[in-house]
């Protein structure tokens, strides 16, 4: 059964396009009611313009807008989400629920922020990460979320209704979440190059383009709902569809000497070794900060305790030394912040 929301305070940070996505479709299915909802924008006038078209109160201000929300939904661009956590944390309650779709930022990364911005007040705050894709907007999507270290199954399955509301939802370790990157985010884009590509077929064969994007669309759509009604395995359903030496099959082979299924299944797994290794980068950038902060660390606790300012000088060469090593010749940044630490 799912869980009853309407008494739940929402609170919606970076109501954008994917934000407003979801809002439109928990007021207009009633899973939440809009005198208990908030949203924030970066500016004044779209704030004012989005109040008025859904009837909730909208601002710029995150810190105001999580104050006592129950569930507080980001959907905001990876890039900023340290800077919203940071400025969030001190007013979060101690029971609310994190949904986060911030693309690649680990469940790991959003708990750690919360606590060490609050000296450790927030440090059990339950987090759900959230991967839907862009067919959410027509109520087609379909959205991975998987919990945090604090998340218990009663927090999956509010993510899980919130998400339920754009399409449909699975449970995943979020080890599996790259995977899911590469398959269903990224995947629409593979499906309208194949949709595209019977289009322009039908057109080949004498079909108008609308009617033959109409075709193609329909069947795409089909063949995907069959798959979803029955359970059944795609290949079963494809040997339904071919019969002996008729025309199917030789489509087919056509299909086969072109590589469409190996080709296919390469785009996925490029794309979701591509987003792993974005997100390696990233998690080596942000240690590399954290190299440069604990030498500056070094460097002021030389400057309080050490006499002489010989000592206090070579202290700020090495600091400086290392903050170069980090950035230029991208050794392991821990085994340099455990040098650091051990000259302090």
């Amino acid at each position: 059964m799912s869980p009853k929301l309407s008494d739940e305070k929402l609170a919606v940070l970076g109501a954008g396009k994917l934000g407003g996505i979801l809002l439109r479709a928990y007021l207009k299915q009633g899973l939440f009611v809009s005198n208990r909802v908030v949203a924030t924008v970066k500016h004044a006038e779209r704030a004012a313009a989005l109040a008025k078209e859904l009837g909730i109160t909208v601002t710029t201000d995150n810190r105001e807008a999580v104050k006592g929300a129950d569930i507080v939904l980001l959907t905001i661009k990876p890039q900023t989400v340290l800077e919203v956590l940071q400025e969030i944390a001190p007013e979060i309650g101690a029971d609310a629920l994190l949904v986060s779709v911030a693309a690649s930022v680990p469940t790991g990364f959003v708990e750690q922020q919360l606590a060490a911005a609050t000296d450790g007040k927030r440090d059990e705050v339950p987090v759900v990460r959230a991967m839907p894709n862009t067919p959410a907007a027509v109520g087609c999507g379909m959205t991975a979320i998987c919990g945090g270290a604090h998340a218990s199954r009663d927090h999956l399955e509010i993510a899980r209704t919130m998400f339920d509301a754009v399409g449909r939802t699975i449970v995943l370790d979020e080890k599996h979440m790259d995977a899911v990157t590469g398959l269903s985010a990224s995947g629409p884009a593979f499906a309208y190059i194949i949709l595209e590509s019977l289009a322009e077929a039908g057109v080949k064969v004498g079909l108008a383009r609308d009617v033959a994007t109409v075709l193609a669309a329909q069947t795409m759509k089909g063949a995907a709902s069959v798959v979803l009604e029955t359970g059944d395995h795609p290949a079963l359903l494809k040997d339904a569809v071919t019969t002996p030496a008729g025309c199917t099959i030789d489509g087919i082979l056509e299909l086969e000497e072109g590589k469409l299924r190996v080709t296919l299944i390469k785009a996925v797994v490029k794309a979701t070794q591509s987003r792993g290794s974005r997100r390696g980068r990233e998690k080596s950038a942000g240690r590399i900060d954290q190299v440069a902060r604990r030498c500056a660390i070094c460097c002021r606790r030389s400057t309080e305790t050490i006499a002489g300012g010989q000592r206090e000088t070579d202290r700020q060469d090495a600091c400086d030394r290392r903050r170069k090593i980090a950035r230029h010749t991208r050794k392991t940044p821990w085994r340099i912040v455990q040098a650091c630490e051990r000259s302090t």
